[in-house]
């Protein structure tokens, strides 16, 4: 051996350590340190060997106390690589170390400063690294992380538990993967709320996430409890973990799988398990967002299924109804309107309350899928529809936002919704005729407005018909751009509406018929039938723009 290329041996491998934790040296060995030669190194090893060579006369007791540190300080003298190239021979040194480490339990034993220099060594060196090439290395972590879990109790000091934490954390991350009797070993520590699995977890929560959220995939989708011992246990650990980290839950698929187990018509988990139930309650305010949007889901399912737990969620519901992802608190709307279209019983008097408050929301996406869905008046009996009268109002109160949108977005449900554009026009009459004698004043204001709005914008169109008939001069070149410009600002996105207007008023100056077909369109003797005709007939579809 070139010792000259080898690090320099661990001073504990040349003598005994005691139970106070200092070493001895055998006769005519002096200290190993950085400042002898080679060549006196090899020779005080020599005498070293022949020590241990003659231990094999001593007790038997006394071999097993002293190897596990020899062991442990030969691997650290060929740290990365290991000393032995048999694969048999390593592990069993390893399960031979790894049973000597439960020696570690007795705090007040003369022996424990050995145990703990082991496990020092081991924690330092990292040698277990070793263990990963072998294709049997599970059966030497399952022993080691079942030692741990054994022997290392609140007695033991900071400093223990530290290289404890450091060897298992180390071989759960840096392993290719963690199985399941590895899991089993640590989950099954959660359940009598040890304090060693529960930092274990947290410390490698990135890693082991995944892993987790296999288990329960297996158990409780896939129905295959024979995958660990624990499954009958899934539901204590699923309140256990969360209650270590919420973000071992956090992939979607844990939060769908528990949302369907709670939202399905025959099921009574919540009842059953009040505790998992108030656990899942509490995703509703997770940190993350994609377990929040899927929590909201989670809540339609709920309310029609299983009306009596709408109590429990109304206040999770008002937190998220205000929620900053816009998904989010539009996903809150769309969860209540589907239920209340289902059954407004459904949906209790807070809940609606919501709603209304979301009629005004600063996102414009909210307050169209509100008002695009949420159509109960027509729908609804007496007592119902008293409960939603201002729903008919609440639409047409938005036209005065700012945004254009709104504006559009009220034509829309007006023409939609409020007096169907597709109806016969006597009931369309009737409809209107109905709904204008129920409005309260500024409602009506509202709508009139509204015909107001629209009758100018026909008659800018109408204008901009008419300056095509006549020839081609600067002021009616002028004329004409002018009525461009207010015909775009009537449509969304203003900035690009612009060009969008010009280019099709190039093609309309271009095209007779299609001018013919757009003041048949504007025109008051047009009904509703004859308009939906042009509009989606061939003369208005154009390339590209």
């Amino acid at each position: 051996m070139d010792f000259t290329t080898q690090p320099k041996p661990a001073t504990a491998l040349c003598g005994i350590v005691s139970a106070a934790g200092e070493i001895t040296y055998p006769l005519g060995v002096k200290e190993i340190t950085n400042k002898i030669t080679t060549d006196e190194m090899i020779k005080h090893l020599k005498m070293v060997v022949k020590t241990f060579m003659d231990m094999a006369e001593d007790s038997e007791d006394e071999k097993q106390q002293c190897l596990p540190t020899s062991l442990a300080d030969i691997f650290c003298i060929y740290a990365p690589e290991g000393p032995y190239t048999s694969h048999d021979k390593l592990k069993d040194i390893f399960l031979f170390i790894t049973r000597q480490l439960k020696g570690l339990e007795d705090t007040k034993s003369p022996q424990f400063n050995r145990y703990f220099y082991l496990l020092e060594n081991l924690a330092w060196v990292k040698s277990c690294n070793i263990c990963f090439e072998l294709e049997d290395c599970n059966e030497i972590f399952i022993q080691l992380f079942r030692t741990f879990f054994s022997v290392i109790n609140n007695s033991h000091n900071k400093k223990v538990q530290m290289h404890v934490l450091d060897l298992m954390s180390y071989i759960i991350m840096e392993g290719d993967r963690v199985t399941q009797e590895l899991l089993d070993s640590i989950l099954i520590n959660l359940i009598p709320s040890f304090d060693l699995a529960k930092v274990l977890l947290e410390r490698t929560v990135q890693t082991i996430e995944a892993c987790i959220a296999n288990f329960f995939n297996q158990v409780l989708v896939l129905g295959r409890s024979s995958v660990s011992d624990l499954s009958e246990h899934v539901f204590d650990l699923i309140q256990d973990l969360f209650a270590v980290d919420p973000r071992l839950l956090f992939p979607s698929s844990v939060v769908q799988l528990l949302a369907k187990l709670f939202g399905s018509k025959d099921s009574d988990l919540a009842t059953q398990n009040c505790s998992l139930w108030q656990c899942f309650l509490g995703w509703f305010n997770d940190i993350h967002v994609p377990v929040r949007l899927e929590s909201v889901k989670f809540a339609s399912h709920c309310l029609m299924n299983h009306p009596d737990l709408a109590k429990d969620l109304t206040e999770y519901l008002k937190v998220r109804s205000h929620d900053p992802e816009e998904a989010i608190h539009h996903d809150v709307i769309v969860t209540l309107i589907t239920a209340a279209k289902r059954d407004l019983a459904l949906v209790n008097d807070q809940l609606l309350g919501f709603v209304r408050e979301r009629t005004l929301d600063k996102w414009w996406q909210v307050r169209k899928e509100l008002f695009k869905k949420y159509c109960l008046h027509g729908e609804a009996g007496k007592e119902a529809a008293e409960k939603v009268n201002w729903i008919k109002d609440k639409p047409l109160h938005i036209y005065y936002q700012n945004s254009i949108d709104d504006k559009l977005l009220v034509e829309k449900i007006f023409a939609q919704y409020l007096v169907p554009y597709n109806l016969e026009t006597e009931k369309r009459m009737k409809c209107l005729y109905y709904l204008y004698a129920s409005l309260d004043l500024n409602t009506v204001k509202t709508l009139n407005e509204m015909w107001k709005c629209q009758n100018m914008l026909w008659s800018h169109v109408r204008e901009l018909l008419d300056l095509h008939k006549q020839l081609t001069s600067e002021a009616n070149c002028s004329a004409m751009f002018g009525k461009l410009m207010t015909i775009a600002k009537n449509l969304p996105d203003p900035g690009k509406a612009q060009d969008f207007v010009k280019k099709f008023n190039q093609v309309l100056g271009d095209d007779e018929k299609l001018r013919s077909q757009l003041e048949l369109l504007i025109s008051p003797t047009c009904s509703c039938k004859q308009a939906d005709i042009l509009v989606n007939s061939s003369y208005f579809d154009f390339p590209s723009f």
